[in-house]
């Protein structure tokens, strides 16, 4: 069998039917990883827990103890804490860093919560800064459907792992666009929550306010199984909101329109918002199209377009790189080579072990973050640049509530292109910040949003489209990508790599 290609639910009965166990499941996928370790796409593999962990997942399944995700490997984002598998949120400052503890999603998808199995922590962007993977101090991650292209960042581990079929599914977090961006480069389904929806703790911190973590995988129903797992009030989290979770599952399949309305269609009355700003002339003719050709499906299922206008789209970049690096300077304050991570080896004083220490551990993408981080909040600048930044951020989140005015969700393209090739961005830091005008935004806002796969491009990259909805509104979010999956197979499209692995005949 080629358990690679299945999702989460034909995973489930799989294993509740017993045509095969958590064992030989994990078992297949670590072998998967071995063969195609040079995608880079993981940083930390320990067969022998994940083994053990599976053993325990079919003890549970057994005494009829399992849920729905029961026995199901799954990866992880290295910058969630983990007390086995190394925590180094792709840089040399924490460097064998293993956690005392784990962070709150891996424990509510671990053995005592969701009962999955871990099967290990993929690279990731240094401290979740960039939007190629290339800034790993551990070496890029090769897309998988174009080894010579980038798999998006910061999750782009996560990605390319669930793309090239060494996961089911993944983790990944979100500041300004990083499970999105690299789900639209790969071909995947990632989600986005409300800030505060997923508990933050145990999450290595870039920037406080804009981080959240979120699911990557097939189709949207894997995503909402993941959800109702990680969702939900974390007291060790002061911004975890105190609020019931919810079953995100429970529209999937449902019309649009309360149940007792009759409907011809299933996305009858739902009015979609196409912002004209996501539409300029930056946007790559590929993407406009596959992205238009998604809309007009839309209007086929039922749902209504209406152009709206977010008029401060533009200022998001300029605004989320004085905030984003105003909270890094402060978050990273705390590697300095003292408690854990790296020290520098040739000091004479304390204030030069600091120095050399960050010096050495840092790569160059987070210097110049915590540098510019550092001068926006400097006496003289503070007034200048972050208060400003503020109240802009304020007025952006204000531009989508009076948008959710005139429509129920926004749709539009997930990155200006598809994915480009090593070293064509990197050079120029302004033109790879570019790169995410349109993912920016909802994380100023704290608002949910996704990406979906809606085409492929003539040199055969995925091309993703982005759903944007009001706050806590995931929930139908994912009963729309659904039906929107229903009518297409641009989520069955396969990378080159998930061809079935040359086994030695026990997990193929």
């Amino acid at each position: 069998m080629n358990w690679h290609l299945q999702n989460l639910t034909q995973l489930q009965n799989s294993l509740q039917q017993g045509l095969i166990d958590s064992v030989g499941l994990t078992s297949f996928f670590l072998e998967r990883i071995s063969q195609l370790k040079h995608l880079n796409a993981f940083l930390d593999v320990q067969p022998e827990t994940s083994m053990a962990q599976a053993r325990q997942a079919d003890l549970l399944i057994r005494e009829g103890k399992g849920g729905p995700l029961t026995g199901i490997p799954i990866a992880h984002k290295d910058v969630f804490v983990t007390k086995v598998w190394k925590s180094t949120a792709g840089s040399k400052i924490l460097a064998n860093y293993t956690s005392p503890f784990d962070a709150t999603v891996v424990e509510r998808l671990g053995l005592d919560g969701a009962g999955m199995v871990s099967l290990g922590k993929t690279n990731m962007d240094e401290f979740a800064m960039g939007s190629s993977n290339e800034n790993s101090a551990y070496g890029p991650t090769l897309n998988p459907w174009n080894l010579e292209r980038v798999p998006g960042g910061s999750s782009g581990g996560s990605a390319a792992a669930v793309a090239a079929g060494l996961a089911p599914i993944a983790t990944g977090t979100d500041t300004g666009g990083s499970i999105r961006q690299p789900a639209a480069f790969c071909g995947l389904t990632g989600l986005k929550p409300s800030y505060g929806r997923v508990s933050r703790y145990g999450m290595i911190a870039y920037a406080s306010s804009l981080d959240q973590a979120g699911p990557m995988g097939k189709n949207a129903k894997d995503c909402s199984l993941i959800m109702n797992a990680i969702a939900g009030h974390d007291p060790k989290d002061s911004s975890s909101l105190e609020k019931d979770n919810e079953d995100y599952c429970r529209y999937l399949g449902k019309p649009w329109l309360d149940k007792n309305n009759l409907v011809d269609k299933p996305l009858q009355g739902l009015r979609i918002g196409v912002p004209k700003e996501y539409f300029s002339d930056g946007l790559d003719g590929e993407v406009r199209t596959a992205v238009e050709n998604a809309l007009r499906a839309f209007e086929d299922l039922g749902a209504v377009c209406v152009d709206v206008s977010l008029p401060k789209t533009e200022l998001s970049i300029p605004t989320y790189y004085v905030l984003a690096p105003a909270e890094a300077s402060s978050n990273l304050s705390r590697y300095d080579g003292v408690r854990y991570g790296h020290r520098s080896a040739d000091y004479k004083n304390l204030a030069q072990m600091y120095e050399r220490s960050r010096a050495e551990g840092f790569g160059a993408e987070v210097k110049r973050r915590i540098l510019i981080g550092t001068y926006v909040l400097s006496q003289g600048y503070y007034d200048a640049y972050y208060l400003q930044a503020q109240k802009i951020r304020r007025i952006i989140a204000q531009d989508f509530q009076n948008t959710f005015l005139e429509c129920d969700v926004l749709m539009g393209p997930v990155a200006p292109g598809v994915a480009w090739k090593f070293s064509e961005k990197s050079s120029d830091p302004v033109q790879m910040y570019l790169e995410d005008i349109y993912t920016l935004s909802p994380n100023l806002a704290g608002l949910p949003a996704m990406s979906i796969p809606c085409g492929c491009s003539t040199s055969k990259m995925p091309i993703g489209l982005q759903i944007i909805g009001n706050y806590f509104s995931e929930a139908r979010m994912l009963q729309i990508a659904d039906y929107f999956q229903q009518a297409s197979n641009w989520h069955l499209q396969q990378s080159p790599l998930l061809a079935p692995p040359a086994s030695n005949g026990e997990v193929s």
